[in-house]
């Protein structure tokens, strides 16, 4: 399936292309979608016997949409992401070390284990961060695109968000001043099929969301989430575009989450034959038949690939469970920025307005 709805396109990047002709490039995206489904896997295992706390967002079933698109990204560009994030990280190139340890509260995670799952953040790979607000890095990911246009780096920002950001007033907003201000951006909407408990279908009444980006005047275009290539072509012209200067695009990967909303969700919104069915739509599983059938990859080599990604999840898991638990007395560290008041001083003019100073007194510390 591939709509597009506006604009015109360019030509495919060498990213899409490699996909399926490269056995290093397809090896490695299939690689990157076995790490998110097994370091999910994990993850849900970990929370099962009480080692994770709160809650968390899987993104099972997902996985060919930030594969197909970060592997069209350059050293430097910028994702924001989501609640569901972890595909994004992974994609991205974040450590699963670090990732698992934040996500286990520990102090060498990404955010010395005060952010969790929703809010993993890595600069390093150009990870903006992820955000538990729903379409809460759209407005961060336009401003980076407004960074990058006014400072000429060629960059170019890309914000994975879900179906229920679309109804979100910070999502107009964003595309408004995207569009009006032609910003090297690239909206993708991972289009899971429910807002929480809310299907998308009875939410808009519009085929696709692709035609959305008709109101604000960009190219949009609504692809099968579940085909990493189809991805990876349809955002590749939409990052290709941008980086020319030429704009931002809306990108909708039509997907499903196999998973509930969260670790409370008792699906009852949803039928078992429903979810039965999509989980026949397994990108893995569609992914590497496809390699296979081609000749581009044999059995022994996609087995490989898979017992690969399982260690490198058992590692992550070994180093996550092995780091030291944060200090309680640091644990507002980084919360509030450095005081340019003294407190002593403070107490001082406090003392002073209480005896009956002025406040020129108090305020000199008199």
């Amino acid at each position: 399936m591939s709509t597009p709805t506006t604009g015109e396109s360019t030509a495919a990047g060498p990213g899409p292309d490699a996909l399926l002709s490269d056995p290093g490039t397809a090896g490695e995206a299939l690689a990157t979608m076995w790490r998110i489904r097994l370091f999910e896997e994990a993850v849900e295992d970990l929370y099962g016997r009480g080692m994770m706390h709160g809650t968390m967002h899987l993104s099972i079933g997902m996985e060919a949409v930030p594969t197909g698109t970060c592997l069209n990204l350059e050293e430097g560009d910028q994702i924001t992401s989501t609640h569901r994030g972890h595909g994004h990280c992974i994609a991205r190139g974040a450590d699963l070390g670090r990732m698992m340890a934040e996500l286990l509260a520990k102090d060498n995670g990404y955010c010395r284990g005060r952010g969790g799952s929703m809010h993993i953040a890595d600069v390093a790979t150009g990870n903006l961060g992820a955000n538990g607000i729903v379409a809460g890095g759209v407005p961060i990911a336009a401003g980076a695109g407004l960074t990058n246009q006014l400072t000429g780096n060629g960059r170019v920002a890309v914000c994975f968000h879900g179906d229920g950001a679309v109804g979100e007033g910070a999502w107009h907003e964003a595309l408004t001043l995207a569009s009006m201000w032609n910003l090297p951006v690239v909206f993708v909407c991972e289009n899971n099929q429910y807002g929480m408990s809310m299907s998308s279908h009875k939410a808009f009444k519009v085929e696709n969301l692709a035609v959305k980006a008709i109101g604000y005047g960009i190219p949009g275009e609504s692809v099968d989430g579940n085909d990493v290539h189809a991805v990876a072509d349809a955002t590749g012209r939409a990052i290709d575009r941008a980086r020319a200067g030429e704009g931002p695009s809306f990108v909708e990967a039509v997907t499903y989450r196999w998973r509930g909303h969260s670790k409370s969700d008792k699906n009852r919104y949803r039928s078992k034959e429903e979810i039965a069915e999509w989980k026949e739509k397994d990108p893995i599983a569609a992914f590497a038949h496809h390699l296979l059938e081609a000749g581009i990859l044999d059995q022994d080599q996609l087995d490989a690939l898979q017992a690969d990604a399982r260690t490198a999840i058992r590692e992550a898991v070994v180093f996550g469970t092995q780091g030291e638990d944060p200090d309680p007395a640091a644990l507002l560290d980084a919360v509030y920025a450095p005081s340019a008041v003294d407190a002593t001083d403070t107490r001082d003019a406090e003392t002073a307005l209480t005896a009956g100073a002025t406040t020129d007194d108090a305020e000199a510390g008199r």
